[in-house]
């Protein structure tokens, strides 16, 4: 085996799950860079950051973001690029070469275009469930397409924020666009969904996982009973995987 030259890894806490890690890795096969890892920075806190994942500089080529970690990270960026400033989250770090680090938002391309591939174009409104880095990139991409937006979550206080307790039958049917931006769903929690009156789901709704694994969760099943589009985060990902290369390598 080659002596790694170049190493990349994703930042999280609990995601030996991840689809990053096995997508770079085949990525790095395809293209014969066999100098070439990937692997998990998988912390417990951010405060470990510095100790744990800068210690791989020079050899560190750059960093994925994901849960919990996307706003925080912000602290110990050196700067950001203005879609991620404006967004306050990132999801893509570059190491420059005075070994400064930048960071990227990534997750707006992947929202934006693999959106645009299930979107009928006539939706107007739109519940983002969750309030977390990955909420603030898909209201961005919303008010980018024109479309009002209100956050739910489960301790609402920001403006712009709603409560589940709120969500009636009125809220649905007026929201004709649902994406969850939250973590309920994930393998293994299978049968865990956000808490939505899913009885007031038409044909005439969309509804949009973020999450990737399983490939049709609790939340996107109720959807498809209902007869509503449906889509998972799958495309997001591997959009924003892409892009997160092409800046790497810019």
């Amino acid at each position: 085996m080659s002596e790694i030259e170049k190493k990349f890894g994703l930042l999280g806490k609990n995601i030996a799950y991840s689809f990053s890690k096995k997508y770079f890795t085949d990525k790095f096969k395809s293209l014969k860079l066999d100098h070439y890892e990937y692997v998990n920075y998988d912390l417990p806190k951010i405060e470990l950051f510095r100790q744990i994942v800068l210690k791989d500089i020079p050899k560190l080529g750059g960093l994925n973001v994901t849960i919990p970690y996307k706003e925080s990270i912000v602290d110990y960026l050196d700067e950001l690029d203005e879609q991620a400033a404006e967004i306050a989250a990132v999801n893509t770090i570059k190491i420059l070469k005075n070994n400064k680090l930048k960071g990227f938002n990534t997750d707006v391309f992947g929202f934006e275009k693999s959106l645009k591939s299930c979107w009928r174009g006539d939706e107007k409104n739109a519940l983002i469930l969750g309030t977390g880095g990955a909420s603030k990139a898909v209201a961005f991409v919303l008010k980018k397409l024109g479309i009002d937006y209100l956050f739910v979550s489960r301790s609402p206080g920001k403006p712009g924020t709603i409560s589940y307790a709120s969500l009636n039958k009125t809220m649905i049917r007026e929201h004709d666009m649902i994406i969850n931006c939250s973590p309920l769903g994930t393998y293994p929690d299978l049968d865990a969904k956000p808490d939505l009156p899913y009885e007031y789901l038409t044909n005439r709704h969309l509804l949009y996982d973020l999450i990737y694994n399983p490939d049709k969760t609790a939340f996107l099943q109720m959807g498809e009973k209902a007869g509503a589009t449906i889509m998972n985060g799958r495309l997001m990902l591997e959009l924003q995987a892409e892009r997160s290369w092409e800046i790497w390598n810019s």
